[in-house]
């Protein structure tokens, strides 16, 4: 039976593809792209020739029914996003658990995506982590922030460059000035920047100093009374 294949695409430097990647983009019969365009450029780094069918929040709604049908009756897909790992803030998920519903099977490759690196780097505990994507742009906003003020989990955010230092305002001034962050610009490409230090620090350069490129926000989770920390480890 034919499947659906989910294929994360490099963030930024073309080299993070997979040679698994490659052979399936080389090999289904055709492929689901956020944008053809940008696809369209690293097929064309790749080497490969290929179908390609828009698929983005614009209209996956309207499409996945006729995707999975055609997957149900023999044609390999594979399913890629702009940059990074279709389903984690792009298009995917939907396609994904219709798929499911319909008993087609779906495969994962591992790859690239920006949230891990940011964590990883950040310095912060990696055990235990919160991924909470793109905040609200208006509405619910500080209210999703509020509801996060107890998290004692490492936390991840995405966020543009227009935002970010509005981002850093609220975090201030929900988590408290003082709280660590670790700010990621840029991952893989040739002017990645992780910033470190108290929200107040962070915010203070990033007031001074334009943001630019694509953010990661790690911020380090609510700190444990030294009490409790002193009974866990009796």
């Amino acid at each position: 039976m034919a499947k659906l294949y989910i294929v994360p695409t490099p963030i930024g430097n073309l080299d993070d593809i997979t040679l698994r990647a490659v052979k399936v983009l080389r090999e289904v019969d055709f492929v689901l792209a956020e944008d053809t365009r940008t696809t369209a450029f690293l097929l064309k780094h790749l080497g490969i020739e290929q179908k390609l069918r828009s698929h983005h929040k614009f209209n996956e709604h309207a499409t996945v029914q006729l995707v999975a049908e055609t997957i149900a009756a023999g044609r390999n897909a594979a399913l890629v996003s702009d940059a990074g790992t279709p389903g984690i803030s792009d298009p995917g998920f939907l396609l994904v658990r219709t798929c499911v519903e319909a008993g087609i099977e779906v495969e994962t490759l591992p790859g690239a995506t920006a949230l891990i690196p940011a964590l990883v780097q950040s310095g912060f505990p990696c055990d235990r982590f919160a991924f909470e994507g793109f905040l609200p742009q208006k509405k619910g906003r500080m209210k999703q922030l509020q509801s996060l003020a107890g998290e004692e989990r490492t936390m991840i955010f995405y966020e543009s460059p227009y935002r970010v230092v509005r981002c850093l305002e609220q975090l201030a001034e929900v988590f408290g000035a003082e709280r660590r962050v670790s700010v990621s610009r840029e991952l893989t490409k040739k002017f990645e920047q992780t910033v470190r230090g108290t929200v107040a620090e962070v915010l203070d350069h990033f007031r001074t100093t334009e943001p630019k490129g694509e953010f990661v926000i790690v911020v380090s989770g609510k700190p444990r009374p030294k009490r409790e920390q002193a009974g866990e480890e009796e």
